[in-house]
């Protein structure tokens, strides 16, 4: 877990998280895109964020992937994570912020949402707690309530997961299985 230290107010925001919302390109991974000769299209992914998502799919959360791209790569990582919803071509990230919450039967407090772009600020805005990664636009880094100390794609999902399973007090039951 980071060691910046949380105000009563923002443990508070964090509490009330049953959904988190992750933009993939420059948050789930680091923002490169790769393009192969033969049209193939590569992304960077971290495995302890990967693995961070597994987590906060055994304690009850539900997990979505938004992207303003499509991409059959965003797709196959969501499949191996088992992440509950993927919105792809989401040019109006706001408009799925909404309809995940109806789907999930989630109020906007109970959201988290990590992003890194000006696409990303109208859900931002609306969640109960937002979350930027270091290098995200000026704008997004202002509207968050909580920046990461690790970067998009390089451990900064994990570091959320790890802050809200410890602040929620579900750490030590969601990880039993590793400390025998």
């Amino acid at each position: 877990m980071s060691t910046q230290v949380l105000s009563e107010e923002l443990k508070e925001r964090i509490r009330k998280v049953r959904l988190v919302m992750v933009d993939n390109d420059g948050v789930m991974t680091d923002g490169r895109i790769i393009y192969g000769d033969n049209g193939d299209e590569l992304k960077f992914f971290d495995v302890q964020d990967g693995f961070g998502l597994v987590l906060l799919r055994r304690a009850g959360y539900k997990t979505v992937m938004i992207s303003g791209k499509k991409s059959r790569v965003n797709k196959r990582r969501a499949k191996d994570l088992q992440i509950s919803g993927v919105y792809q071509n989401a040019f109006d990230k706001l408009a799925v912020f909404e309809t995940v919450a109806k789907k999930y039967k989630v109020k906007p407090e109970q959201i988290c949402y990590i992003g890194d772009d000006l696409i990303d600020l109208p859900p931002m805005k609306r969640a109960g707690f937002s979350v930027a990664v270091p290098e995200a636009v000026e704008d997004v880094l202002k509207a968050a309530h909580y920046v990461t100390l690790k970067r998009g794609g390089r451990g900064a999902i994990r570091e959320v997961v790890d802050l809200l399973l410890k602040t929620q007090g579900q750490w030590a039951e969601v990880t039993s299985r590793y400390f025998r």
